[in-house]
């Protein structure tokens, strides 16, 4: 018997590093290397009926035009350089708000995006929530902010087949990113939450709203030098 428990927790320690070496050649590697794909392109390529052509030009940071950065951040995740891929505070927000009877919005950082649309399917378990922690953790452990704002920019999903900054700003202005005015920085920042839903070149009120409130957002946290401590 004690044979059988050490051999069993040997083999469950060697599965573990083995998970871990395995994340690692996951994660690591595209500290440095842009990824060509993630798992949200292959999802919409398969659940795709019709035709799917992928809309991604790729963007360094040093080419990312810092309004439409701000504008993101703003939007998405304003604790994004004090937090460690987590934000506590939004998340218990989030679930006061829920437990009033109110909708359950979400609290995801720019890091835990990353990790979902990187390399996770979409919808929505237990078993999904637990391995886009793990990824976020490994992520924040071995890329930089800025890496991981980079990397956000290049393939957060804007439109059927539409995938980062440049091709975003391309599909719905007919402009590269660096010639976005303010006000469409923040509708492409605004529309991040259902990007399949709203349309930044013809937005409803609803969306010319919640970018009104962006360009505000973007006055509060002192305009793109908040963005300094990431270069």
């Amino acid at each position: 018997m004690k044979n059988f428990k050490r051999l069993l927790l040997r083999f469950l320690l060697l599965l573990a590093l083995a998970w871990v070496t395995l994340s690692l050649l996951l994660v690591l590697p595209f500290r440095w290397i842009n990824p060509p794909y993630t798992m949200v392109m292959a999802d919409r390529w398969l659940a795709s009926e019709d035709s799917f052509y992928l809309h991604q030009q790729w963007l360094s940071w040093e080419e990312i035009p810092k309004q439409a950065a701000l504008a993101v951040v703003a939007s998405e995740d304003q604790r994004f350089p004090m937090h460690q891929g987590f934000d506590f505070d939004a998340i218990v927000s989030a679930l006061k708000a829920a437990s009033r009877g109110q909708e359950l919005r979400g609290a995801s950082t720019i890091s835990q995006q990353v990790a979902k649309n990187m390399y996770l399917w979409t919808g929505r378990s237990w078993l999904r929530k637990g391995l886009e922690v793990w990824f976020t953790l490994l992520i924040e452990l071995t890329w930089s902010k800025q890496r991981i704002l980079e990397v956000y920019l290049n393939i957060a999903e804007w439109g059927h087949g539409v995938f980062g900054l440049e091709a975003a700003s391309r599909y719905h202005f007919s402009k590269s990113a660096a010639q976005l005015t303010p006000m469409q920085s923040a509708l492409l920042a605004s529309s991040l939450p259902s990007p399949l839903r709203y349309d930044p070149a013809r937005p409803q009120q609803h969306l010319i709203d919640r970018a009104r409130w962006n360009l505000e957002q973007q006055k509060k946290l002192g305009g793109t030098a908040w963005l300094t401590p990431l270069q």
